[in-house]
């Protein structure tokens, strides 16, 4: 009875004009950047991120979080016209998306990817609602001790399920954490890694890493690969699958829609992971396995309502422990940092007009994308006739002036520039930047509890592995030790990049 009275209480704030506005274009502009390829919601939510200022915090986080799942949306638009993923979670999606596009059923395909991921949002919201207060009980028994195993055990999470060499995402983990402790020491003053330049006193910039890292460098890279658009131009009909269509999506849909909440909880896994985990899920248990890469609707459905799914119940961690599961999530903290709002289980007893409009603004957004999807396929198939090569210099020309607005000063442009050097060459050399992203993230709040939780223990290590003091700390401590190992032993790390390879 509680939750319904909280739901309607969420409801009250997010049906306001204001919030219906900003929540739409929310939609609008995710879509928008979903069909888009190469641009991504990372680096559009982080350009963004200056505009949000002047919005109150409600509002600026229903724009934002539309923004992440409409791309969803958007994404199968494109992979299933154009064989060109818009976002990278739409990658599955194109295998027998397009060919079912080619084989003129591009109606149903796009039909079934908004009803599975209209279904999957809607789950994935129920989820958020109904985990979100018994997890918030449970965070506020936290101490320092609990809070940095915690932390360790997401950043553990990021490294087993981040796609690629252990080693090196391993290596971004740390290399995130080193980045995170640049500038002024809170506790003793002093600067740090400075390297004498009095800009970085205050610190790195979280939307000046981001955007470097995720805008820049994304932009780079697509500039290398020479574009190919296999459009079908062919108009699209008949956006009301068949009853047999229906029927096989529909397991798929249940499958994809259950996966996709568990992986978007796990720290670092989130919607891209959600959507090759469907499918390969799709093919294994389909009795025509042999249909797959050729037009078997399962392959649509089954993905995208993962990648939905997981992009709701992402927000789970965030907003109940206060710990970012991927790369979105971590620009979502920044955000909140923004506007003077600490991540964690405090903002739904402190802020519950913020938790419960957000909750239910998702509902909102999800019936929007509906609506705006699948009426206005003509307008995304025209845009999508926009070469890359007239995009890439609006989007530089945003992210700048996005980077430069936030404190007025030429050199967080040219960090940025920085950052998004690194971040090419990183890309080239099979290092993931998401990683390295959200351990810059954690590794603030990171240091703080670990430096409280040896100030309380008298600076004895132990504390962590003390059953009788901190025992969910030590338990987690465990998990993660085990986690590592795993991933670390030659004959899993083996299993586990067929898997990705897969």
């Amino acid at each position: 009875m509680e939750l319904v009275s909280n739901l309607a209480h969420g409801f009250a704030v997010a049906v306001t004009p204001m919030n219906i506005l900003l929540c739409l274009i929310g939609a609008l502009v995710g879509t928008l950047i979903g069909v888009l390829p190469g641009i991504g919601p990372i680096a559009t939510i982080a350009m963004l991120l200056p505009i949000t200022y002047k919005l109150d915090p409600t509002g600026a986080l229903i724009m934002l979080s539309g923004i992440y799942y409409g791309a969803q949306y958007g994404g199968s638009t494109t992979a299933i016209l154009v064989n060109l993923p818009g976002e990278s979670s739409s990658v599955v999606t194109a295998i027998d998306g397009h060919q079912m596009a080619k084989q003129g059923r591009a109606g149903a395909a796009l039909a079934i990817a908004a009803i599975g991921s209209f279904i999957a949002g809607t789950f994935g919201t129920i989820l958020l609602a109904a985990l979100g207060k018994p997890l918030t009980q449970v965070a506020q028994a936290f101490g320092p001790a609990d809070y940095c195993a915690l932390m360790v055990l997401g950043l553990v999470c990021a490294v087993v399920l981040a796609s690629g060499s252990v080693i090196k995402a391993i290596a971004m983990i740390f290399l995130g954490l080193l980045l995170s402790t640049v500038g002024t020491d809170l506790e003793t003053g002093e600067q740090r890694m400075t390297l004498g330049f009095l800009p970085l006193a205050d610190g790195i910039e979280f939307v000046t890493l981001a955007m470097g890292m995720f805008g820049f460098a994304e932009i780079l890279k697509n500039l290398e690969q020479e574009e190919s658009r296999d459009l079908v131009d062919q108009k699209v009909t008949n956006l009301m699958p068949t009853k047999e269509d229906m029927k096989e999506a529909a397991p798929a849909i249940a499958r994809g829609t259950l996966l996709g909440s568990v992986l978007g909880i796990l720290p670092g896994g989130g919607a891209v992971l959600a959507a090759f985990g469907a499918y390969t899920l799709e093919k294994k248990l389909s009795k025509t396995p042999e249909k797959f890469g050729k037009g078997a609707i399962a392959g649509v459905a089954g993905p995208e309502s993962a990648n939905n799914a997981a992009a709701q119940t992402s927000f789970i961690p965030l907003l109940t422990l206060g710990i970012p599961p991927n790369a979105v999530m971590a620009i979502m903290v920044g955000a909140m940092t923004i506007h003077g709002i600490v991540p964690g289980p405090q903002i739904m007893t402190k802020q519950p007009d913020l938790f419960w409009g957000l909750v239910a603004s998702m509902w909102l957004g999800n019936a929007m994308l509906v609506i705006i999807n699948l009426p206005l396929v003509g307008l995304w198939v025209r845009l999508l006739r926009v070469p890359y090569r007239m995009l890439f210099p609006a989007i530089l020309f945003f992210c700048a002036i996005g980077v430069y607005s936030i404190n007025n000063q030429p050199f967080d442009v040219v960090l940025t520039a920085f950052f998004g050097l690194a971040g090419y060459f990183l890309l080239k050399f099979g290092f993931e930047p998401a990683p390295m992203l959200v351990a810059f993230v954690l590794g603030k709040i990171m240091e703080e509890k670990l430096r409280q939780a040896m100030l309380l223990s008298r600076g004895d290590a132990w504390t962590f592995l003390d059953f009788s003091k901190h025992p969910i700390s030590a338990v987690l401590m465990i998990v993660s030790t085990i986690l590592l190992v795993m991933a670390l032993l030659p004959s899993i790390r083996k299993k586990r990049d067929e898997v990705f390879v897969e």
